[in-house]
């Protein structure tokens, strides 16, 4: 008879018991949002009673059918001093080390990714990151076709042992706000280098979406036909041709001078399984935000598009698609802050020539667009600071300090703050003129050399851009060519790399790249990775 017993209760319908967990963000180190009500989350046994015991509060829960619990902790102040934390069912956990500040989420592709180890003056930053309240849990790459329940990493304190590895722009954002409001700063960076908005969204926002129907289209259709053996013969035969190319060039270099030799040509890439790639819409909300949610934050920071700029008029949905997702997952219209693209080269030669179709511009404009349609959202303009020749410009403090001053503007009621140089808000055309109107003009208008403003470019109905002049006139500028008699539409820093460009405010902070046109872009009707970008010539 005693060996029936175990059996027996456990069919009886008595609850069986399991042991207390939690996220692994719930762990040594966190930090915890001040002033908002913080919900702690975690499973156990079916019915089993939770007890969370956290800075004075104490707050019980009973798990459901399937193991989970929830409680929400009241609001609280911030606090620097270490705290522990007890989560008690049948067994207990401590957590350690617990702060109370300001916590923000940190995602994008490479730019996002980038770290400290890896920016301008790295070596000194990494020495003084002497800062025990700011901490950041960075979320392990993964990918998943549906939406996980949990993420792999840990809580890190900013030290010179571990800030080399943090991203960049995530850690000189905190830092920032924690040297003017004085508080612990955590920051949970989930990025991964090289992907796509879509695979940043959740598949039912996706969905919904008449935009993003043929990429999904495309996807299912890729993934249904997967054939791993065949797309593994193609990619060594395409190997070996490489190889071959490659033995080629290098002996035909030897008998070159050094300055005619020819680059080697690109590797193949290997196949990417459809199934395992970042690339697939939605797998990155699902491994690397929905765990998550709804862990309480101030708000998040995006740096992310470089991988989207041939889909760029696309993006002017994808994108508030995506943060209006994330906001309505998380039950809370947090504050949203986004990196506009920084100039780049993009591989093509630098021209000289006005009107050119440019898909990067054609992004920013998507970026800019985004912040002045959604609420709670802001521009951090970093046109100024980009690199001609490398995608990741490693000047990632001033990246950070200006995300920040959105923060601190908005969030913190720093009203005296200028968060943005000029974005442009409205046009009136003047004869053979075109008056501009800017948000964010600060303490006046001005050209960053103190020479003339340039990258201005103007046009009329026939679309034949030629290079304007532009005066200031008080908060406002004219622009004008004698070339065109009646112009319709303006142009400022209109391509990927504007030479020149030197529009600030008196604060310092450059204007966004802008177009008062309504001219077709470059990238209409590009809704699918797969597609070719339509316009000739477009970048």
């Amino acid at each position: 008879m005693k060996r029936l017993l175990a059996p027996f209760l456990i069919f009886s319908g008595l609850p069986v018991m399991a042991d207390v967990t939690l996220p692994a963000f719930f762990s040594d180190g966190l930090v915890l949002q001040q002033g908002k009500a913080v919900a702690i989350w975690g499973t156990a046994g079916e019915d089993e009673d939770v007890t969370i015991n956290f800075a004075g509060q104490t707050k019980v829960t009973q798990a459901d059918l399937d193991g989970q619990w929830k409680v929400t902790l009241d609001p609280m102040p911030a606090s620097a001093t270490p705290a522990e934390m007890t989560v008690t069912g049948k067994n207990s956990i401590t957590l350690k080390n617990l702060l109370v500040g300001e916590v923000w989420v940190c995602s994008g592709q490479s730019n996002m990714q980038w770290t400290v180890a890896q920016s301008a003056n790295a070596e000194q930053e990494i020495a003084a990151a002497n800062f025990p309240q700011i901490r950041m849990f960075s979320v392990e790459r993964a990918t998943a076709m549906e939406p996980a329940k949990d993420v792999k990493g840990t809580w890190k304190e900013a030290s010179p042992a571990n800030a080399g590895q943090f991203s960049a722009v995530a850690y000189f954002f905190g830092r920032h706000l924690h040297q003017v409001l004085k508080v612990p700063v955590g920051l949970i960076n989930t990025s991964w280098g090289g992907t796509r908005i879509e695979a940043w969204t959740s598949m039912e926002s996706l969905n919904d979406r008449p935009c993003a129907a043929q990429l999904l289209s495309d996807w299912n259709g890729i993934r249904n036909g997967w054939n791993p053996v065949a797309e593994n013969a193609k990619f060594d035969v395409a190997k070996a041709e490489w190889q071959s190319q490659v033995k080629a060039v290098k002996e035909a270099n030897l008998k070159l001078p050094e300055a005619e030799r020819k680059p080697l040509p690109p590797a193949p890439r290997p196949p990417d399984d459809p199934n395992k790639t970042p690339h697939y819409p939605a797998v990155l909300f699902n491994a690397m935000v929905a765990p998550l949610i709804p862990y309480t934050i101030q708000g998040a920071i995006w740096y992310q598009g470089e991988s989207n700029q041939t889909r760029a008029f696309q993006y002017q949905e994808l994108l508030p698609n995506m943060i209006n997702d994330w906001r309505t997952r998380w039950n809370d219209e947090f504050s949203f802050y986004i990196v506009q693209l920084a100039s780049y080269g993009n591989r093509l030669p630098v021209t000289a020539e006005p009107g050119v179709p440019d898909t990067w511009a054609e992004l920013q404009e998507a970026q800019y667009l985004t912040t002045i349609t959604l609420p709670k959202t802001g521009l951090a303009v970093t046109n100024d600071i980009g690199e001609e020749k490398d995608i990741h410009p490693k000047n990632k403090q001033e990246v950070g300090r200006r995300l920040a001053l959105w923060a601190l503007a908005r969030d913190y009621g720093k009203t005296s703050t200028v968060p943005s140089g000029p974005l442009f808000k409205n046009s009136t055309v003047e004869g053979s003129k075109i008056r501009l109107q800017f948000d964010h003009a600060g303490s006046g208008l001005k050209s960053r050399d103190g020479g003339p403003l340039k990258h201005f470019q103007i046009a009329g109905e026939d679309q034949k851009w030629v290079w304007a002049e532009a005066k200031i006139e008080g908060n406002e500028l004219v622009v004008s060519s004698p070339d065109v008699p009646a112009p319709v539409g303006v142009r400022y820093a209109w391509a990927a790399w504007p030479q020149g460009a030197n529009l600030i405010n008196a604060e310092g902070l450059p204007a966004s790249p802008f177009r008062t046109d309504e001219f077709i872009l470059s990238t209409m009707g590009v809704t699918s990775p797969f597609q070719e970008v339509l316009k000739a010539g477009a970048r």
